[in-house]
């Protein structure tokens, strides 16, 4: 074999990378169009999704094949009726440059997220959206699609019945809605912010006016409202009815903000959300209902999201709650957040030491996607509302410009250090725990029951068992349970019951307030 020079080859690499540069166009645009029929000029976040297919009315993200589908965006102010904006697909898209997709057949559909809650609630009436349109062998190169902005959002006639049909339920002494406008976080931001909930009351309740109940304070995950808690209410009372739960007045906790959902933790972006919670909202909602009012009297539960507001709830007010039953908690110790070691040194949440890439979500055993596509595909759907931004909000400190730092680079991956010395400090549950369990070790023991999957989607049973440890060798006397091949979705299935898991809940709650009484009997 002839041997090849340097020169030779550093000059054929070049060729081959203006080859490259050749056939893929520097911008790809798509022009965007508000129709002439709209009010007033509109701000807001233009998005632009593209997948591969025919035929389709509606094209959107999958979060549960995230990379099926394209979106690139751009930020308009002041989008003037009939005028349009140009989005270059070359610029902030994902899953890449739309200059990398090949040609074939697509489907393409325009968004105007006017109030930026997309990241957090996707598609809703705020928005302006406009007809999929039809990119038949199209390619980066060729002409530029033309798509319209020409109509609001519809909500689902299903969802609208199903919406109608749970707020009928709401009515005196049943299931009512009690909505705390709080000082605290008003002079926090400037604006009127107020504490949404439903309670659901126990069967007997009014025909009982000496009787005080156990409280449940609960939350939502993340993507939950004050809308999805209605459902929750509605569910515990029937089930209180029906002698499944014992009777117990449940506080169903609205998390969600425009960051994402607050966890009712005490930050500097979002606010003082738990100091509220437990100085301002609890003493209002038990003066106005006959509640225990004592710790053994006040528990709490929460999924996901909403069991990691909980359990942080628990952990940093022992006075004012009596134990808390969180299940699939998100992270509770940074050595294991959904995976990535954050304390590592150069450590990076989109790639393991070995290179390979850190999962974020699995189904049936299989990887369904990364952190890497979860992080910048919010990236490009904007800046509020998103999972990681969310944990941004409540955990980081704030940046010279008055926004949370991020955690993580979303463009390498790369950690921040310092920003993870201040999760560490103030958010990693395990870490507050072990801190501060000579002052709170006797409110705490025995008072934190956590239930998780082994089979978790999002891979938060490695946090737990963490957690587990950390609490087993301070001799907290902690209740883990570890459901064998349960994921995120299916914990709370007994038998063929979904919502069976909080019948087992509700008794040990009850035990703790009242112990020794049996609730079935009324003794």
């Amino acid at each position: 074999m002839r041997p090849v020079s340097l020169l030779s080859l550093f000059s054929g690499l070049l060729l081959c990378a203006s080859a490259l540069a050749q056939t893929q166009p520097a911008h790809v645009f798509f022009k965007v169009t508000l129709a002439a029929s709209a009010s007033a000029p509109l701000d807001g976040r233009v998005l632009v999704f593209v997948k591969a297919g025919k035929g389709d009315t509606s094209v959107d993200v999958d979060e549960f094949h995230p990379a099926d589908v394209w979106v690139t965006a751009k930020e308009v102010r002041h989008l003037a009726p009939g005028a349009s904006v140009e989005i270059d697909g070359a610029d902030l898209a994902f899953p890449q440059s739309f200059a990398a997709m090949p040609a074939g057949d697509y489907e393409a559909q325009a968004v105007l997220d006017t109030d930026h809650t997309y990241n957090y609630a996707n598609r809703g009436s705020s928005n302006w959206i406009g007809p999929v349109v039809q990119l038949g062998h199209w390619s980066p190169a060729a002409a530029e699609p033309v798509l319209t902005l020409d109509h609001r959002a519809v909500e689902d006639p299903a969802r609208t019945a199903a919406i109608a049909r749970a707020k009928s339920s709401v009515q005196p002494g049943v299931v009512e809605e009690y909505i705390f406008a709080s000082p605290l976080l008003t002079r926090f931001s400037g604006n009127a912010t107020v504490i949404r909930s439903w309670i659901a009351l126990p069967p007997g309740y009014a025909a009982h006016p000496a009787e005080r109940y156990p409280t449940v304070y609960a939350t939502h995950g993340f993507g939950g409202s004050h809308e999805s808690n209605l459902n929750a209410a509605i569910r515990m009372s029937k089930m209180m009815a029906e002698g499944s739960l014992p009777p117990m007045i449940w506080v169903m906790l609205d998390e969600s903000c425009p960051g994402g959902t607050h966890e009712f933790a005490d930050s500097v972006n979002n606010g003082p959300w738990g100091a509220a919670l437990t100085t301002e909202f609890i003493p209002a909602i038990e003066a106005k209902y006959r509640m225990d009012a004592k710790p053994t009297g006040r528990l709490l539960n929460g999924h996901s999201s909403g069991g990691w507001a909980t359990l942080q709830l628990q952990i940093n007010y022992p006075h004012v709650f009596g134990g808390t039953w969180s299940t699939s908690p998100d992270s509770s110790d940074f050595h294991d957040f959904t995976g990535p070691n954050l304390y590592a040194p150069h450590a990076n949440v989109y790639r393991k030491p070995d290179g390979s890439a850190w999962p974020i979500m699995r189904i049936d055993g299989k990887v369904a996607a990364t952190i890497q596509q979860f992080a910048q595909l919010e990236r490009v759907l904007g800046p509020y509302g998103g999972q990681f931004t969310s944990f941004d909000w409540v955990f980081s400190p704030r940046s010279d410009g008055g926004e949370p730092k991020p955690m993580f680079d979303r463009m390498t991956g790369d950690v921040d250090p310092a920003v993870v010395a201040y999760w560490g400090e103030h958010y990693d549950l395990a870490n507050i725990v072990e801190r501060t369990w000579p002052e709170r070790g006797a409110m705490l023991k025995g008072r934190i029951h956590l239930t998780v999957g082994t089979a978790d989607t999002f891979y938060l049973d490695g946090a737990a068992h963490r957690l587990d440890a950390r609490l087993s060798a301070l001799g907290a006397d902690a209740h883990f349970v570890y459901l064998p091949g349960r994921s995120h979705f299916d914990l709370y299935t007994v038998d063929k019951d979904r919502y069976g898991l909080y019948r087992q809940i509700g008794a040990e709650m009850y035990a703790v307030a009242r112990p020794g009484v049996d609730w079935k009997q009324g003794k």
